[in-house]
């Protein structure tokens, strides 16, 4: 096991998805496109409350970091609040998708329901 990873980088299911939407949304991840990349990929539908309580989590684990655009005038003089993963953030994302591989290691061939 990775020591880098410490109960509060561990990552439940939300956490990861959000992360992975974060990411796939690059320089644009702000909440409401964060949420409509979760619909599409993970065909979850997700308030934009959780969505921003669990990024406010992760920030206070040091796995994003977040930062307000300038304000503009389509968005009624608002800035955008964008995040981004950080590196602690990716170690976590890989050392999650690694213990899953080692869970479903010699499962491939079918569950074992018992």
């Amino acid at each position: 096991m990775d020591d880098a990873v410490t109960d509060t980088t561990r990552l439940g299911e939300l956490e990861q998805i959000v992360m992975l939407a974060v990411l796939q949304c690059g320089d644009d991840a702000y909440g409401a496109r964060i949420r409509r990349e979760l619909q599409a990929r993970a065909d979850r539908t997700i308030s934009i409350a959780t969505i921003y309580v669990t990024l406010t989590r992760l920030e206070a684990k040091g796995l994003v970091a977040s930062h307000f655009t300038e304000p503009t005038a389509a968005r009624g003089g608002k800035a955008k609040r964008v995040f981004r993963v950080v590196a602690a953030g990716l170690e976590s994302l890989h050392a999650a998708r690694a213990t899953l591989a080692r869970m479903w290691d010699g499962l491939e061939g079918g569950a074992h329901a018992g």
